[in-house]
This record gives C-alpha cells, sequence and structure tokens, in this order.
C-alpha cells in the first residue's frame, strides 16, 4: 500500500467537538491535505476552498460509504454518558459509530486511521467509560489499516462549545495539579486539545507500518 506525503485527502469525523475542531484547523493550514471531508450530522459555520462537508446520520453509515474514500482518516467522536443519556447510547457513539466508519474507510483502502482514545483506556477495565474506549481501540486494531494511531490524553483543556458539568472547575483546579503533576507524573497532567490535534497530524505523516499508541505525556513531547 503506497502512502501519500503530500496532496492528501483527509477524511474527518466529529470535527464539531473540541479536540475535532483544532484538528479541522491545523489540516486546513497543512500543505499535505489538499482536501478535507468533513463527516456531521450538523452543518458547520465555516466555508473554505479544501472543506467538503457531508451530513450524514451515524445510524446509516453505510449509506454514506462511496463519500468515505480518502488517506487519513482523523476520527474524533465521542460523547459522555451523561450527555449521551444512558450506557447503550454512549456505547454506540463512541463503539459502534467509530467502527462502522472505520470498517468502511478500511474497505475503501484508506491508508492510516486516527483515533482519539483516552487515559485509562482498557476492554477489561471495571469503569464502563475506559472499558468501551479499551474495546473500540482494540476493534480497530483488527482492521486492515497500514498503520493505526491511537491517542490516549488526559483531562482536555480548550474552549467546548457546550460546557459539561464540573469539568470547568476541574480544568481550573488542573492547572495547580499540573505544577505538581508535571515533575512527578507528568502522563496525568491536564492537556490542550490543541496539542492532541497537533500531535494526529504528525503522526499521520508517518510511513511505517504497524500500530501506534500515544499516552497523554508522549502527546505534548510531540
Amino acid at each position: 500500500m503506497k502512502i501519500q506525503k503530500a496532496e492528501k485527502t483527509a477524511l474527518l469525523f466529529g470535527a464539531t467537538g473540541l479536540v475535532g475542531n483544532y484538528c479541522l484547523k491545523e489540516l486546513l493550514e497543512s500543505p499535505l491535505y489538499s482536501t478535507i471531508k468533513v463527516f456531521n450530522r450538523r452543518k458547520m459555520e465555516i466555508n473554505h476552498p479544501k472543506i467538503k462537508e457531508y451530513l450524514v446520520d451515524f445510524n446509516d453509515i453505510e449509506t454514506y460509504a462511496d463519500w468515505i474514500v480518502g488517506d487519513d482518516v482523523f476520527c474524533c467522536l465521542g460523547t459522555t454518558r451523561k450527555k449521551a443519556g444512558s450506557k447503550e447510547a454512549f456505547s454506540k457513539v463512541d463503539y459502534t459509530y467509530v467502527l462502522e466508519l472505520a470498517k468502511i474507510a478500511a474497505k475503501n483502502r484508506a491508508n492510516q486511521f486516527l483515533l482519539v482514545s483516552s487515559m485509562g483506556a482498557d476492554k477489561d477495565s471495571m469503569i464502563f467509560y475506559s472499558q468501551v474506549k479499551g474495546k473500540i481501540e482494540d476493534a480497530i486494531q483488527n482492521l486492515e489499516y497500514w498503520s493505526v494511531h491511537i491517542f490516549r490524553p488526559s483531562l482536555l483543556l480548550g474552549n467546548r462549545n457546550e460546557t459539561r458539568m464540573g469539568e470547568g472547575l476541574a480544568m481550573a483546579a488542573s492547572r495547580l495539579f499540573n505544577l505538581i503533576t508535571d515533575r512527578i507524573a507528568p502522563q496525568y497532567s491536564a492537556i490542550r486539545a490543541e496539542q492532541v490535534a497537533v500531535g494526529m497530524l504528525k503522526a499521520a505523516q508517518r510511513v511505517d507500518n504497524g500500530v501506534f499508541i500515544y499516552e497523554s505525556d508522549e502527546i505534548q513531547k510531540m
């Protein structure tokens, strides 16, 4: 499988989210990507000659298979159990939607899949959130991609379109917490969403084959 180094087509899922929004900005500024296919449930208020926007129903993603064709897949889809409303609804977004679109892109011969997961992702975890994240990581690794890049950020900092209860307080406290963890346990330090997006674009330029997992402190170094 030939890996393109320039004039690539990026497939971006979750562009309206925190990391996805920064990822879109980085892709727009990158000379390596000539086309950015953005897949959303609702229309964005942005126009750019590099962007091709597709409004899709993720419950019927197979219907849009002919559109999901490109080089690098940037998957920033994700929600919370509170926002989703139930465990089942959360799993549907973070596992089912992600896996189905990943299968389609792989079938259409996309080269790389870049996934935003979470610190502590483990399919055997007692924590439901971490368990789901671990399961989707395992599932993606079994698909036929030249390379898979998994990002496990800790608490994400940045301006969200919506407010999550307790998260604003946690982000404020994280500044003090980071003063301690940066030296003692950097993997737990809060990370800016923009850093994750930058790390994703850098990882996408690798040409080596395999599965690569980036913990939060590694992402910050990128």
